[in-house]
């Protein structure tokens, strides 16, 4: 039990990442469920966009207010440009997501629930390596490198 906890402690980054990842998908698809149950149809191109949008921004909302409270635990005073890094960093998945979305439904026919579904799990573990190494860096108080180049990725 006690090499668990240890394991836990030591990956509490990643484990706290994929927790709010979840919640952050459940965001997501919620979000695209509601307006595709309600006033989007996915069978159309503009509204399927249109949808997968609205719960891009929900989602990403979401994921940078958790991400940077009890994931990263991130101190910087730029918040505004901290978000903007985020949001931009988000816009590259964003576009994955998009497309992705079209080639599933449009072109596989695949429904496109599921296809939802798998596209998050792409994007989460993606999301989390531009977090980690493009927003959320940190410099470490000792040597002004870096925490990702201080600590090295174990952390």
């Amino acid at each position: 039990m006690k090499q668990i906890w240890a394991w836990m402690s030591r990956h509490k980054q990643i484990i706290r990442y994929l927790i709010f990842g979840v919640l952050t998908t459940v965001v997501s698809l919620g979000l695209y469920a509601l307006c595709t149950m309600t006033f989007l149809n996915p069978q159309d191109s503009t509204q399927l966009a249109a949808a997968n949008i609205i719960s891009w921004i929900g989602s990403v909302t979401f994921a940078y207010i958790t991400n940077r409270k009890y994931v990263f635990e991130s101190k910087s005073s730029q918040k505004l440009r901290e978000a903007a890094s985020f949001f931009l960093s988000r816009i590259s998945t964003l576009l994955i997501d998009m497309a992705c979305m079209h080639i599933f439904v449009q072109w596989i026919r695949m429904d496109d629930k599921i296809a939802k579904l798998i596209v998050q799990v792409i994007l989460v573990i993606t999301n989390y390596v531009l977090s980690r190494f493009l927003v959320f860096r940190q410099k470490a108080p000792e040597s002004g490198k870096t925490d990702t180049e201080h600590r090295g990725m174990d952390s």
